[in-house]
């Protein structure tokens, strides 16, 4: 048995069960070990971004690490902005970094890079291979701090002589890490706090904004006459008819902090307390009231549902039952095809324990505003600004959970970043449906502009934000990849699609010319 194949074995027993992959030459042994493993799943993704979005997709649905096959320091170097992403979502992720036989670095080939230098700049943990005995043991130790504190991102190294050499020492699966609970102080100040009588609100993040989690908050929100307010940019929210409602912190800073003026209280479950998402100027970088205390209940990195728990008990709130969201029935829309028109087909139309990954930027917020009354589902966001995230996280999503029907709403310009997602999809036969905003520009970023008071933009400035010359044909770019795609250019057209799209099983794109209404 080589290094390679004592390694997979390893990961396998571990429960690591899918590979994203993006592999070279100095990967070849691994690359034929996971080909000869009967437990690992093997999924060709051609660019790194996918690879990392797509893995970052399934730890937040598997609650589990998928692996990722890099190419050395440029392929991590190309998967870097999605591991940002994914380490702002504080996701279990687990990278297997190539790198060339140690005996050959001293040649300093073409490719030859300080590798860990680029893993240490995205990953929580990193560990290198000394030897091909060494290799599985590595390989368990990382398995072990991705899953360490709710999810987290390590990233070991492979040389390639230790993926080929004769391995002898097998390497047991290491103990799940304990996920550390708050202590009894940080309970009581919650509960003081949240007695007070001042208006207070609980900010939710992370494993906070699961199901089980927001019907203790629910409870707590009831006892106490407290609002319930998450990230921006939330993990993974579970929300629609039947689960308890959640009011979203607007994206523009402006808002968030008319959103928050009237709270005093402010207790942090899972998040940090808001700030802007970038500084403009006149405008302030910390959200929160200067009259308003901000307590953290619990870190991310903690047991969120036990500290829930206890601060239920602690204000005799289990008595109480949460408001749940109520289904609501609506009418299929017609007119100019708008986010709301969006928003109102995918309310009526979206099937029950469906996953939507919104990358769909400023169309995304009109369409989230007209959901909430949809079949009980989870909605997954682009966590860290860096955009092209959305349609590798749906494909990750989707190999996760294989039986739930996945719909990514993508904006055009972020999903040129990553549109090789499409072909992967069709190549797993995923059940993801694909909605591309069409508006031709990075609407978000001409809606910046007007607001940072950077002068009367020229010809020139606008090109630099416009997706028009040429325009993108997106029924087409699917086409390319093997992906049934159809355009709407109304509401009606959208809703018939859309339902027809929720009927059938399969990779497939409806290409949305939206009509834009910019927020003010």
């Amino acid at each position: 048995m080589n290094g390679a194949e004592n390694l997979l074995n390893t990961l396998v027993d571990a429960g690591v069960e899918v590979c994203f992959a993006n592999p070279g030459t100095s990967e070849m042994q691994l690359v034929s070990a996971i080909g000869n493993s009967a437990s690992m799943r093997a999924v060709l993704c051609l660019f790194e971004g996918v690879v990392s979005g797509a893995a970052d997709g399934y730890g937040r649905m598997a609650d589990k690490p998928a692996l990722t096959l890099l190419h050395l320091g440029s392929g991590f170097a190309n998967s870097m902005a999605n591991q940002h992403n994914a380490k702002r979502a504080h996701v279990p992720l687990l990278n297997m970094v190539g790198d060339h036989a140690t005996y050959h670095l001293q040649y300093d080939a073409p490719l030859t890079s300080n590798v860990k230098a680029y893993c240490e700049l995205a990953s929580h943990w990193v560990g290198v291979s000394d030897s091909a005995d060494n290799l599985a043991a590595v390989g368990a130790a990382a398995v072990q701090a991705a899953l360490r504190g709710n999810g987290q991102i390590a990233s070991f190294i492979a040389p390639a002589n230790h993926a080929w050499e004769p391995a002898s020492i097998s390497a047991p699966t290491l103990p799940l890490p304990a996920v550390r609970k708050v202590d009894d102080a940080a309970i009581e100040r919650a509960a003081s706090a949240l007695s007070s009588g001042a208006p207070a609100a609980l900010f939710l993040g992370g494993r906070a904004l699961r199901a089980e989690a927001l019907t203790l908050a629910g409870r707590i929100a009831q006892t106490c006459g407290a609002r319930i307010i998450c990230e921006t940019f939330p993990s993974r929210l579970q929300r629609g008819s039947g689960r308890v409602s959640v009011e979203r912190l607007p994206y523009f800073a402006e808002q968030a902090m008319d959103a928050l003026k009237e709270c005093r209280q402010l207790i942090t479950v899972g998040a940090k307390a808001p700030v802007s998402f970038s500084l403009t100027p006149a405008r302030p970088s910390w959200l929160v009231p200067e009259e308003c205390t901000v307590t953290s209940l619990a870190a991310v990195e903690e047991d969120l549902l036990d500290a829930l728990t206890r601060l239920a008990e602690k204000l005799g709130a289990n008595k109480n039952a949460a408001t749940l969201e109520p289904a609501a029935d609506m009418a299929a829309p017609n007119g100019l095809l708008t986010p709301a028109a969006i928003g109102q087909s995918i309310n009526r139309l979206l099937p029950n324990d469906a996953i939507v990954s919104d990358e769909a930027a400023t169309c995304g917020l009109g369409i989230f505003a007209c959901t909430e009354h949809a079949a009980a589902h989870d909605w997954l966001t682009l966590t860290g600004g860096a955009i092209g995230q959305g349609l590798p996280l749906a494909l990750g999503a989707a190999i996760a959970c294989p039986q739930r029907k996945v719909i990514a709403l993508q904006a055009d310009g972020g999903g040129m970043y990553t549109l090789q997602a499409l072909w992967s999809m069709v190549r797993e036969q995923t059940d993801v449906t694909v909605v591309i905003m069409n508006n031709n520009s990075y609407a978000i970023l001409n809606i910046e502009l007007a607001r940072v008071g950077a002068g009367q933009p020229t010809a020139k400035t606008l090109s630099m934000l416009s997706l028009a010359n040429p325009k993108l044909n997106w029924v087409e770019i699917a086409q390319g990849m093997g992906m049934s795609a159809k355009r709407a250019n109304s509401a009606q057209e959208f809703d018939e699609l859309f339902a027809a799209a929720m009927r059938h099983k399969g990779p497939q794109l409806i290409e949305a010319m939206v009509v834009q209404q910019m927020p003010s």
